[in-house]
C-alpha cells in the first residue's frame, strides 16, 4: 500500500487426506493427528455414515469418538438412500465449519468416490427424461459410432467398450443438449484453492485379512 507497510496475506484454508482401505490404520492416524494438530475427522466411507452399521464397517468405537470430533459418522438412517451427491453437500458443510472454527478437517475414508467428488467436484447435471435415459439404454446399435457423430471430442474420451459412460454422454447430451463436460466444468470444487496434505495407505491384502 502507499505507505509501504504489506500486509500479511490471510493464511490458506489447510485440509488432510487420509484414504485407505477398511483395517489398514487410516482411522488411527487420523485420531493421532486430530489430537496432534487441532482437527476434526469426517468420514469419507460410504458406509460408516449409516448409524445400525458401527461394527460391521469398522466404525471408530464411542470411545475414539470422544478423543476428538468426529463428523459424519453414523448420522444416516440404514433405511435412507444416500448419495454422493449428499456427501458431498454435507462434507462440505463440515469443512466449511471446521475452518470457521480454526480446525483442521482431516477427510478419511475408503470410498474413492467421495474423494473424487471432493477434489474435482461433482457435475450438477440437469434430471435426464426418463423417456430418453430409457431410450439410451435399451440402445442396441453402435454407442461409440453414435457419440462420434453427435460429438467427436467426447467420444475421444472414452473406451468402445465402456457401455455405461457412452450411454451417460449420450442420455445427458440428447437431454440436456450439452455434453457432461460442459456440465463437469459447472462443478465446484470444494478444495479449489485450499492446501491438501494427502495420505495413502497401501497394505497388501494378506496383512488386511
Amino acid at each position: 500500500n502507499d505507505d509501504g507497510i504489506h500486509m500479511a496475506e490471510h493464511p490458506p484454508n489447510r485440509a488432510l487426506l487420509i484414504a485407505g482401505p477398511t483395517a489398514s490404520g487410516k482411522s488411527a492416524l487420523a485420531l493421532r493427528l486430530a489430537r496432534e494438530r487441532n482437527g476434526v475427522i469426517i468420514n469419507a466411507d460410504a458406509l460408516q455414515v449409516y448409524g445400525e452399521l458401527r461394527n460391521l464397517t469398522a466404525r471408530p468405537t464411542a470411545v475414539e469418538e470422544r478423543l476428538a470430533p468426529h463428523r459424519l459418522y453414523g448420522h444416516v438412517s440404514g433405511r435412507e438412500s444416500y448419495s454422493v451427491g449428499r456427501w458431498l453437500h454435507d462434507a462440505r458443510r463440515e469443512l466449511e465449519a471446521a475452518w470457521a472454527a480454526g480446525l483442521l478437517p482431516i477427510v478419511v475414508g475408503g470410498t474413492g468416490l467421495f474423494f473424487k467428488a471432493l477434489e474435482q467436484g461433482l457435475a450438477e447435471v440437469p434430471s435426464i427424461p426418463p423417456m430418453v435415459r430409457e431410450a439410451w439404454r435399451k440402445f442396441a446399435g453402435d454407442l461409440l459410432a453414435e457419440l462420434t457423430r453427435r460429438d467427436p471430442e467426447g467420444a475421444r474420451l472414452l473406451q468402445p467398450n465402456d457401455r455405461q459412460r457412452l450411454i451417460r454422454a449420450l442420455e445427458v447430451l440428447e437431454g440436456t443438449g450439452q455434453p457432461l463436460r460442459h456440465w463437469q466444468r459447472q462443478a465446484e470444487k470444494p478444495l479449489a484453492g485450499v492446501e491438501v496434505e494427502r495420505h495413502f495407505f497401501d497394505v497388501p491384502r494378506e496383512e488386511l485379512y
